[in-house]
C-alpha cells in the first residue's frame, strides 16, 4: 500500500472501505488504522466524512460498519442487481428441480469471481462462497466457465500467477488448465470435480449478454458421487440459455403513475 503522504483524499476513503470484509465486518478506528496503514487522525477525519455521507455507520460499540448508502448504490450496477433480478426466477427453477445442492450466479471482475446470488439447500455440501463474496480462484464450475471465456490476456495473466491449491484434485499446472479451459469452450459447460474440496463437484454453463459475450455463469454444486455430469449439465445449460434470452430482451423500467 502506498504511503499516506502519497495518497489522495479519495484514495484514503477507498482504503477505509476496502478494509472491511466478510470476516471483519465491524472495525474500530485502531483496527482501521492498522489495516490501511493510515494514521489515527487521518482515519478519524475520513471515517467521520464517510459516516456523514452514509457510506459507513458507527454503532453503540464504537465500531464502524459499511452503511446502507453503499448497498443502495450497488443495486444500480447492471452486472449486479440487474443481472440478479433477471436471472433469479430461472436459477430458482433450477434450485427447485435439484434439491440438496448449491446454485450460483457469478460474474468475473478481472481476476476475481464475484457471486451475485447463491441458493443453498440444507443437505448441500459445504458452500464454496456466499452471495456478494468474491474469491481469487477459478477452480469452481462457474470460475472455469468465466476464465475460459475471458479475454486471452486475462487468462494468461491468471495462468502466469501462482495457482492456488484447495484440494489434492485442484489443477495447478498452467498447461493442463489451458487444456481444460479449451474443453469448456468447446463443450459449452465446465466440470470441477473435487477441485474445491474432497466432496464437492460443480458444473457450470455460460450466460451470454446482448452483445454475445459471456456476461455471467450459472453453476450447480453437489456432493461428489451422488450425480453424474451427464445428468446435471443439460439442466444447467438450459437455465443459462434461458437467462441469456431474457438478457437479450429490453429490461422494463419502472411503471410511472398516470397523471
Amino acid at each position: 500500500m502506498p504511503g499516506e503522504e502519497s495518497m489522495s483524499v479519495t484514495g484514503k476513503a477507498l482504503a477505509l472501505l476496502e478494509a472491511f470484509s466478510y470476516e471483519n465486518p465491524a472495525l474500530t478506528l485502531t483496527e482501521l488504522s492498522r489495516r490501511t496503514g493510515l494514521s489515527l487522525p487521518t482515519v478519524h477525519r475520513r471515517a467521520a466524512e464517510l459516516v456523514a455521507w452514509g457510506a459507513l455507520e458507527r454503532g453503540v460499540d464504537r465500531r464502524y460498519r459499511v452503511g446502507l448508502k453503499l448497498w443502495e448504490l450497488a443495486t444500480l450496477s447492471p452486472r449486479g442487481h440487474g443481472m440478479r433480478d433477471i436471472s433469479l426466477p430461472f436459477i430458482q427453477g433450477l434450485y427447485d428441480a435439484a434439491r440438496q445442492q448449491h446454485i450460483h450466479l457469478s460474474v468475473r471482475n478481472h481476476l476475481d469471481v464475484v457471486i451475485l446470488e447463491r441458493l443453498s439447500a440444507p443437505g448441500a455440501p459445504q458452500a464454496v462462497g456466499r452471495a456478494g463474496g468474491r474469491f481469487g480462484t477459478f477452480a469452481t464450475g462457474a470460475g472455469l466457465v468465466l476464465l475460459a471465456h475471458a479475454p486471452e490476456e486475462v487468462r494468461e495473466e491468471y495462468l502466469r500467477g501462482p495457482l492456488p491449491r484447495h484440494s489434492e484434485n485442484t489443477v495447478t499446472d498452467a498447461g493442463r488448465l489451458r487444456s481444460i479451459l479449451a474443453t469448456v469452450r468447446r463443450q459449452g459447460y465446465s466440470s470441477s470435480e473435487k477441485m474445491m474440496g474432497p466432496d464437492i463437484h460443480c458444473v457450470g454453463a455460460p450466460v451470454y449478454g446482448p452483445d454475445d459475450s459471456v456476461a455471467a455463469a450459472v453453476s450447480i454444486c453437489f456432493r461428489a458421487g451422488t450425480r453424474s455430469v451427464q445428468d446435471v449439465a443439460p439442466s444447467v445449460r438450459a437455465t443459462a440459455r434461458r437467462i441469456s434470452r431474457a438478457l437479450a430482451e429490453p429490461f422494463p423500467g419502472p411503471t410511472l403513475p398516470s397523471a
